[in-house]
């Protein structure tokens, strides 16, 4: 991985964003942008104006980075993300968490869009994610050692934080939501997976396939940030129904899902804000 790419869209944004002081960081994936809406915005840049990051490629992402506060805490939200199947390598997959760990960001939240596999898991489920399997057949580890990625076999047991899959349930009981727990499986993509492949899939112990999120949670584990992550359920993966998949069903089941996904997001960060409050 090119790490002085990195380090110039860290120091981009921090030139651009001056004052900016954020503690957490958000990662809008397909049909979540709008979220972005219930934070205030203090700051807007648009990812072509970030060295080595370039616009988003995919429906339902908006390729926005917005500097945004909540109860007096400020917060990255990048609204929309780049894609391994892309092809443009793994350095505008990385940037958003290089871009959060060089601003001093703790706390980083990753979303998405996700076939259900496990039966219970039904379009407009939302699924706080326990743990991943990363089967892109690849890392965006691999290569030289980087320091700003911790070790060089960095521990990977507990990925997702449990405090933060904690302080969901609670923001889902108090919000009166039912909210499922269950291990994402990343797929490299584009296409989407085959009946064969997803029954493989739930053998291997997972709940749900999207093609996003893993590499983002190593990477942020890797540089000792803590993760949290949620998938909004939007369609059954393949050959758990007859019915054929498309990003046109995904993006219309996040648009219905909106008012439940921006609550259960809100509710987690204002357990956040209560939990370690801004300096006076």
């Amino acid at each position: 991985m090119n790490t002085a790419l990195l380090q110039q869209a860290a120091d981009s944004v921090q030139r651009a964003l001056p004052k900016a002081n954020p503690r957490w960081a958000l990662v809008l994936g397909s049909g979540w942008g709008v979220v972005a809406e219930a934070f205030t915005s203090l700051a807007v840049l648009p990812y072509q104006a970030i060295p080595g990051y370039g616009g988003t490629q995919v429906v339902g992402h908006a390729g926005r980075l917005v500097l945004a506060t909540h109860r007096g805490v400020d917060l990255l939200i990048f609204q929309g993300r780049r894609h391994w199947y892309e092809g443009a390598g793994w350095e505008p997959v990385a940037i958003p968490i290089a871009i959060a760990r060089a601003m001093g960001v703790s706390t980083i939240v990753l979303t998405n869009a996700a076939g259900g596999i496990r039966a219970d898991l039904r379009p407009g489920s939302l699924m706080i994610i326990d743990d991943h399997i990363n089967g892109m057949g690849s890392n965006p580890l691999i290569g030289p050692h980087d320091a700003q990625w911790g070790d060089r076999f960095p521990d990977m047991s507990q990925v997702y934080s449990r405090e933060l899959r904690s302080c969901f349930d609670e923001a889902a009981r108090r919000a009166g939501q039912a909210v499922s727990h269950g291990v994402y499986l990343a797929s490299s993509g584009p296409p989407y997976e085959t009946p064969a492949e997803v029954r493989s899939f739930a053998r291997l112990g997972a709940d749900a396939v999207g093609m996003s999120t893993v590499p983002e949670a190593i990477l942020a584990r890797a540089a000792g940030l803590r993760v949290a992550g949620l998938s909004c359920i939007t369609n059954f993966a393949a050959g758990v129904t007859d019915a054929p998949l498309s990003h046109t069903e995904v993006i219309e089941e996040t648009q219905r899902a909106q008012a439940r996904m921006r609550a259960l997001l809100i509710g987690l960060f204002d357990l956040l804000a209560a939990e370690s409050p801004p300096a006076a």
